[in-house]
């Protein structure tokens, strides 16, 4: 298998385009591999940070009239853009998905969704063999089971993907604190949705614009 390694093995969001695939309610109804308010909030800091970075994202649904809408944290960041709603579990043998991809000219695929082993799996291991370069956001996709989650994985691995979480995709596509267009957005992002190293920004700040208390 081939080494990813170099420079140019780094995300890029020039060249970047994200799939999100199938983050709705009766899949997040049997999510066991992660805590489901953990992965909402992954998805939606994956999907601002694409939108921030300007980096194409396609939405899509599995028959989301029995299996429920995508969650509105994702979709209110692209409220203009339709959810291609499918019939195929693997989204790679959907031409709707597969000719949007593709009309990006983007060569690196970033892909995250429910289940893991299910709807992610399969389309990563159907593009990685149609010659695509695949990002898997594993803390932004969730399976029935921690075993089938890590399984899949695994599978995809050994195929050749490669794995992330979504703030590792969000740095990577910064990569330098002097690229300002970025920066700002991404720290805000980070306070939003970044957990406890949010928090701790936001206290940095209050305590940087607090006033030192004159001397007695």
């Amino acid at each position: 298998m081939t080494l990813r390694n170099g420079l140019a093995s780094l995300l890029r969001p020039e060249d970047s385009v994200l799939v999100l695939i199938d983050h709705q309610p009766y899949q997040l109804a049997n999510l066991n591999s992660h805590e489901p308010q953990m992965v909402i909030n992954n998805t939606a800091g994956l999907a601002k940070a694409a939108k921030a970075f300007g980096v194409p994202t396609i939405l899509t649904s599995v028959v989301a009239a029995r299996g429920g809408l995508l969650f509105p944290q994702i979709t209110e960041v692209f409220p203009d853009q339709e959810v291609i709603d499918r019939t195929f579990v693997n989204t790679w043998e959907d031409p709707a998905v597969v000719d949007v991809v593709k009309a990006t000219g983007r060569k690196q695929l970033i892909i995250a969704g429910l289940w893991t082993e299910v709807c992610v799996a399969m389309p990563v291991i159907h593009a990685l063999g149609d010659g695509w370069d695949v990002t898997v956001v594993t803390d932004a996709s969730g399976g029935v089971s921690v075993e089938s989650h890590e399984v899949a994985i695994q599978r995809m691995i050994a195929a050749g993907a490669n794995v992330m979480t979504w703030i590792a995709v969000a740095a990577e596509w910064q990569r330098d604190w002097a690229r300002v267009e970025t920066a700002l957005k991404l720290t805000e992002l980070f306070a939003q949705h970044g957990g406890g190293s949010g928090i701790a920004y936001l206290w940095e700040q209050q305590l940087l614009n607090t006033p030192v208390p004159p001397r007695a």
